[in-house]
């Protein structure tokens, strides 16, 4: 389970920061007893501080709890290396909201630069990494950075959008690699599918390919 902490009163102007802890605490309390896993998601550059606290306490009661980075963020670096210690999770994206130079880089190569230097630090830390990209270079220096490191098939994973390069999906399962599919659901679930497109306009590439695509 993924969830935003925006959703749960992070933005409130009183006690936005106790309250979306509080409610996220719960949730993380009921998932570990149903055996799920709960990830806390990355909104813009104006909520990390807030959320990379609230995960950090949190992770005193749920270890396992994961979260998001994104590595277009000019601190990303830094918060891979002090969030990737023994039994971490963390889930590496790019990055989809639209941030000042001066927070963020800024150009296709410049972020592809750094999430692979990110990537690289999670790797080579002693937690989970969780690579989100449908980035056919990005996921293939994720195979390739996880076998330079020793690291097997149950010591990482690729994380995808459902609907998008379904078949590469599949062949990286066939191949034996861990993929986990991230599937939006609710009322609201295509309004949020049509902004990630929106955000990456490559992903409406690969999403209209695998319309295309034989199965």
């Amino acid at each position: 389970m993924s969830l935003k902490l925006s959703a749960l009163g992070q933005f409130l102007p009183r006690d936005g920061h106790k309250l979306a802890l509080e409610n996220a605490h719960k949730i993380c309390a009921a998932a570990e007893e149903a055996g799920a896993w709960v990830t806390v998601d990355a909104e813009d550059h104006t909520t990390t501080d807030s959320t990379l606290s609230i995960v950090r306490e949190l992770r005193k009661d749920f270890p396992t709890l994961g979260t998001v980075l994104q590595a277009y963020l000019k601190r990303t670096e830094d918060d891979c290396k002090d969030l990737s210690g023994p039994g971490s999770r963390i889930r590496l994206c790019k990055g989809a909201y639209k941030e000042p130079a001066s927070i963020a880089y800024q150009g296709k190569a410049t972020v592809d630069a750094a999430y692979l230097r990110c990537l690289r630090i999670l790797m080579n830390g002693q937690g989970y990494p969780m690579v989100a990209s449908h980035d056919p270079a990005m996921i293939n220096a994720a195979l390739q950075f996880a076998e330079a490191k020793g690291r097997n098939a149950d010591e990482f994973e690729i994380q995808m959008l459902y609907g998008i390069r379904d078949t590469e999906q599949l062949r990286l399962v066939g191949e034996q690699q861990h993929v986990r599919t991230y599937l939006p659901y609710g009322e609201q679930w295509y309004g949020y599918f049509m902004r990630r497109l929106a955000e990456r306009p490559a992903n409406l590439a690969f999403f209209l390919r695998s319309l295309t695509s034989s199965k």
